[in-house]
């Protein structure tokens, strides 16, 4: 039996600390959870929706306890808030169109004397393995619409927000939801690795890096189970010379630099046509000095540590070898004087005269940072937002709405925005390419994932 430790990057104190649980316990948990499918995948699914639809008043009545703890685990600002807009759109929607979304597929044409349908069977149980930087959000996209579809839901959240996952068993068990239904477990990575490969859950929802998801797929090798996963990405911004400059410029510093750049569709490099350039750098630049680098529990800091010192020491190495490389550092972070050089609280910046030779234009940063460099046309644009091994999202800032189409088709990634970027639309597919994963969660297709197909031929005699 091991321990879970969280560290608070605010101090570097333990926040909170658990032992592991042992093997006999997990399996008679999963065991109790398959028992309670049996019963809930009889339920039908607007009585379903309703049931976990309670979740969200029980949530958000925690609201104010749980924004200083996040802030303790991961170093969101508390001036931010929770995650619970976004949150609640995302529950809302999935319960409100559960019932069309999973609804019987009819096939257009008519067969005398037989009744054919496509029926959505739950799958069992949903394995959902989430992460520190949205551990709400992140969450959510696959419990809320995986315990409407009819299935059971085992969550083992990140060891760095580990009092997530106490919040989701807090809420659901003041709803009217089954026990055993769901269940939040304290697990190793040991444990999560076995759980996966004996195939005891029938679909595995992570979201977190590559190489973890690489793991992840190797425990399931063989065992047949499902596998969702949304992994890295190094997602790209072009700014075409239509743009709306003052508009551009004020999102996608938000789009880099908000929680830190620990968002898994932040802005990580940037694209400006030549005829802007220069405009845009210089008002990207300004904008980003303003940041207020400090303790999240201060309602001044608008820009926190990092959730781990080793993640921070990433982005700074990427800059240092950058800089060897000729890049130049916009931002003078000698005036953020939270930054001292190691650790977890790591001022941002903005570096030009990059390429992509350079790790800090092609391999994942996950903080504050952001490259941009100078193109001359739509075709450079899109060849290097396609030069990468990602493929979450891609913004387009431009005035013509049909250019954004035309570019964006042309774009290897999971969703493309016009004049807007770090965003998710319950009603489309949360999915990626490449690197980015395989599956999708969210809107009518995150049902399609969370079930089986199952044929109905009734012929009557």
């Amino acid at each position: 039996m091991s321990e879970i430790i969280c560290t608070s990057p605010i101090d570097g104190s333990i926040y909170n600390r658990r032992p592991t649980m042992a093997a006999n316990v997990i399996d008679a948990a999963i065991a109790n959870a398959r028992a309670a499918q049996k019963e809930w995948r009889n339920v039908d699914v607007a009585t379903r929706a309703k049931i976990v639809y309670e979740f969200k008043d029980a949530m958000l009545a925690m609201a104010a306890e749980m924004v200083p703890e996040i802030a303790w685990q991961m170093g969101r600002p508390v001036r931010y808030g929770g995650e619970f807009g976004p949150m609640t759109a995302r529950v809302d929607f999935m319960s409100q169109y559960a019932v069309d979304f999973l609804s019987p597929i009819i096939p257009p044409d008519e067969m005398a004397g037989i009744e054919r349908f496509v029926a959505r069977d739950p799958l069992g149980i949903v394995f959902t393995i989430a992460p520190w930087n949205y551990p709400y959000l992140t969450a959510v996209n696959s419990i809320i619409p995986a315990l409407i579809a009819g299935n059971a839901v085992i969550l083992k959240h990140a060891a760095q927000t580990i009092l997530v996952g106490d919040r989701f068993q807090q809420a659901f068990d003041k709803t009217g939801l089954p026990k055993n239904l769901f269940q939040t477990l304290s697990l190793s990575h040991d444990d999560t690795g076995r759980i996966i490969s004996s195939g005891l859950v029938d679909l595995v929802c992570f979201t977190g890096s590559t190489a973890a998801g690489q793991v992840i797929e190797r425990a399931g090798a063989g065992t047949f189970t499902n596998i969702g996963l949304e992994l890295g990405g190094k997602d790209p911004a072009y700014v075409c010379a239509d743009v709306k400059l003052e508009h551009a410029i004020e999102n996608l510093v938000d789009g880099a630099f908000f929680n830190s750049g620990q968002c898994c569709c932040g802005i990580e490099r940037i694209y400006v046509h030549e005829s802007q350039y220069d405009a845009f750098v210089d008002g990207f630049q300004a904008l980003t000095s303003q940041y207020v680098l400090g303790n999240p529990l201060d309602e001044a800091t608008t820009l926190g540590p990092m959730a781990q010192a080793k993640t921070a020491d990433i982005v700074r190495a990427q800059t240092k070898e950058a800089l060897s490389k000729g890049a130049k550092a916009l931002i003078d972070t000698s005036k953020f004087k939270a930054d001292i050089g190691s650790g977890t609280y790591l001022a941002p910046q903005v570096l030009v005269n990059v390429d992509h030779s350079m790790s800090v234009m092609n391999e994942e940063s996950f903080g504050p940072i952001v490259g941009i460099m100078k193109v001359s046309s739509d075709e450079e644009a899109i060849k290097l937002m396609n030069d990468s091994q990602y493929g979450l999202t891609a913004s387009i800032w431009t005035t013509d709405i049909a250019a954004a189409k035309s570019i964006g088709s042309q774009v290897e990634t999971g969703t493309i925005y016009a004049n807007r970027c770090d965003y998710l639309d319950p009603a489309l597919a949360w999915t990626g390419v490449k690197d980015t994963g395989r599956g999708a969660t969210l809107s009518k297709i995150g049902y399609e994932m969370l079930t089986r197909p199952k044929s109905f031929h009734l012929r009557s005699v």
